[in-house]
């Protein structure tokens, strides 16, 4: 039955258009948060709608902020492999290392592992039916993705995230010279 309903939304999506640009602030720590603090001491990203609105493309916006779902196979960093680390595109949180990225066949860029235990926020979903562990930047609370339990080892967690919510920061300027070799394609069955 989940996998009717989750043919059913995929279905649904694959009229919209693929994103063509994320952020219409390519630097996102020169936005503005407000002067309050989490209980962490990091600055609280809590903006209107608007001002969300004025910081991201509409499709960042229906992503990030409304929860949607880019069309799988779409997304710029879906199959890109260049050693770095993913930010959100909303507040530039550091949310994923590229040697965590794989292929998992699915349609979004995968990652087995976040870039430290703080960076995201895993919370219940039961949207369309289902329950699944849906995915948050721990900064801005932005929707990134759903968690699955069937990655690779040693964690065999499935981070995916829209790429539509990322931003790439390369390890080194000329990154094209130490391009990482796309991985094979895990096979989600076999990899617990």
């Amino acid at each position: 039955m989940a996998e009717v309903l989750l043919l059913c939304l995929m279905a649904a999506c694959s009229h919209l258009p693929p994103a063509q640009t994320f952020h219409k602030n390519p630097n996102p720590q020169t936005m503005k948060p407000s002067t309050s603090l989490h209980s962490t001491g990091t600055p609280d990203y809590s903006l209107t709608e608007e001002k969300w609105k004025e910081i991201l493309d509409p499709e960042a916006f229906r992503v990030l902020r409304q929860h949607g779902t880019e069309r799988p196979y779409t997304g710029k960093y879906e199959q890109h492999w260049e050693p770095g680390q993913y930010h959100c595109v909303g507040c530039g949180n550091p949310l994923f290392e590229s040697e965590t990225k794989f292929d998992a066949g699915c349609g979004w860029p995968s990652f087995s592992e976040k870039v430290n235990p703080e960076a995201v926020i895993e919370r219940t979903d039961h949207s369309f039916g289902m329950i699944r562990t849906e995915v948050l930047c721990a900064r801005c609370h932005g929707h990134l993705g759903h968690l699955f339990p069937d990655g690779p080892r040693p964690t065999g967690l499935r981070y995916c995230i829209n790429s539509v919510c990322l931003n790439f920061e390369p390890k080194e300027k000329d990154a094209d010279k130490n391009k990482m070799t796309p991985p094979i394609r895990i096979n989600r069955r076999d990899s617990r």
